[in-house]
């Protein structure tokens, strides 16, 4: 209870009860709370110090749980790099050693994203270094997998042309035999029938009864369908595309035209003895870039290992060409 306050009253000589006015009522009052609220800011600050509001808790444990997932989001990503560097390698080691394509430079693979300033946004927070981090390792992932992505793109691409082009190599016996020493005679040099001197033979001979059934040896297109009574003979070229045309000579007859779409094992005429020929067979040429090669090379699709041995023995004996 508050203490009354008295005055001397020099006339009446007593102790008079001091009276407040209104005016001094109303200052001592707002003193009273300007104290009070003056105490209570005080003490909230210093209990903002060194207390922390369920609020300020539940954001601290909040940050907590960000924080450990960027560390595991971390992690995973630095387990992602492995598998993809593990891909890059296969790649470049395996998949475009297989289908002859050069392989990507790292510097490529590696190269930076965006600018100097990409992140600045990010910067001036408690927990910046670690969001810059993931930021910029997440940026590098995604430009490794988006080349990786076409990289693949493009193997797909020569996949497929891997895959047309083993359908138009020439690849099998134009003729069907299982007496390999019907091959008469082979490629290289060999005393030329009529004029008996040593000649360059730029293909192989194969003996066969007249009107015996001449296949394609890969898939392609009919480049030329031409009959004369000399050189060659009644004889077919096909184009296989990716370099390769064979030539199929001293025909019977033809079962082609000029411009036809063939494919391997298709019959494309009947084993005959024209232009230059002494004796029925079929003179089977291949040819790379315009260049002859050794057909008994490409005889890999139809023939077991023994028969191949056997064919190059029989191919490699000197002796007499029959065109």
């Amino acid at each position: 209870m508050a203490k009354t306050k008295y005055k001397f009253n020099p006339e009446s000589l007593s102790f008079d009860k001091i009276r407040l006015g209104a005016k001094a009522l109303f200052l001592r009052t707002l003193a009273y709370v300007v104290a009070i609220v003056l105490i209570g800011i005080i003490l909230n600050f210093l209990y903002g110090i060194f207390f922390d509001t369920p609020k300020e808790k539940a954001l601290k444990r909040e940050i907590a749980q960000m924080t450990l997932q960027y560390d595991l989001v971390h992690r995973e990503m630095g387990n992602l790099e492995k598998v993809i560097e593990h891909l890059q390698q296969t790649d470049d080691n395996l998949y475009r050693t297989v289908f002859g394509a050069e392989p990507i430079q790292s510097t490529q693979r590696q190269g930076g994203v965006g600018g100097v300033n990409r992140y600045t946004e990010l910067d001036g927070f408690n927990n910046s270094r670690i969001v810059v981090e993931t930021a910029k390792k997440l940026d590098e992932i995604r430009k490794q997998v988006y080349i990786q992505s076409k990289s693949f793109d493009e193997l797909i691409l020569l996949a497929k042309e891997k895959e047309d082009m083993l359908r138009s190599v020439p690849a099998i016996i134009p003729i069907s035999t299982k007496d390999l020493t019907r091959i008469a005679s082979g490629f290289g040099l060999r005393i030329h029938p009529v004029y008996k001197i040593s000649k360059f033979h730029a293909g192989m001979d194969f003996t066969s009864p007249l009107g015996t059934e001449v296949y394609s040896s890969g898939d392609g297109t009919i480049e030329s369908v031409l009959s004369s009574k000399r050189g060659m003979g009644n004889y077919i070229v096909i184009n296989h595309g990716f370099g390769y045309t064979s030539i199929y000579a001293h025909l019977d007859r033809f079962n082609v035209r000029d411009g036809q779409k063939v494919h391997r094992g298709d019959v494309i005429g009947y084993v005959g003895n024209s232009g230059m020929s002494v004796a029925p067979h079929l003179h089977y040429e291949i040819k790379l870039n315009n260049i002859n090669v050794d057909p008994v090379n490409y005889f890999f699709n139809d023939l077991t290992s023994a028969e191949y041995e056997a064919m190059i023995e029989v191919a490699s004996r000197t002796g007499q060409s029959f065109d």
